[in-house]
């Protein structure tokens, strides 16, 4: 219940961010607020999912939860390396610095839990 809880808090958060920058500041960074973006719907997708349940959602959260780890670990470490590229942060900016590092710790404790309540294949 908490994960569902912490991703839709991260859905409302990023949806909001991404809407409010595309609309008023878009061409200020259109990389950052792109990102953030697709943050939103990675979000909102997961949230989906976990509200759903079942097997078939299940496997769909943890293909997304993989593909935002990817996604904050590539995103911060080119904020990082090349902070130039970004004159605004996204969401996933320094691995989440801005929401107190829960977008790298997310989709890490989500695959974790997904992989441990998988049911066991009948016999």
């Amino acid at each position: 219940m908490l994960l569902v809880w912490l991703y839709g808090v991260m859905s409302v958060g990023a949806v909001s961010r991404s809407v409010l920058q595309i609309a008023t500041e878009f061409g200020r960074a259109p990389l950052a607020y792109t990102l953030s973006a697709l943050a939103a719907v990675v979000y909102v997708f997961i949230t989906y999912t976990l509200v759903r349940g079942g097997e078939t959602a299940r496997r769909a959260a943890l293909v997304c939860c993989a593909a935002e780890l990817v996604g904050v670990l590539t995103v911060g470490t080119w904020t990082l390396a090349d902070p130039g590229a970004f004159p605004d942060a996204t969401v996933w900016s320094d691995y989440g610095y801005g929401y107190v590092f829960i977008p790298v710790l997310l989709p890490v404790t989500g695959i974790m839990w997904l992989r441990k309540s998988r049911r066991p294949a009948a016999a």
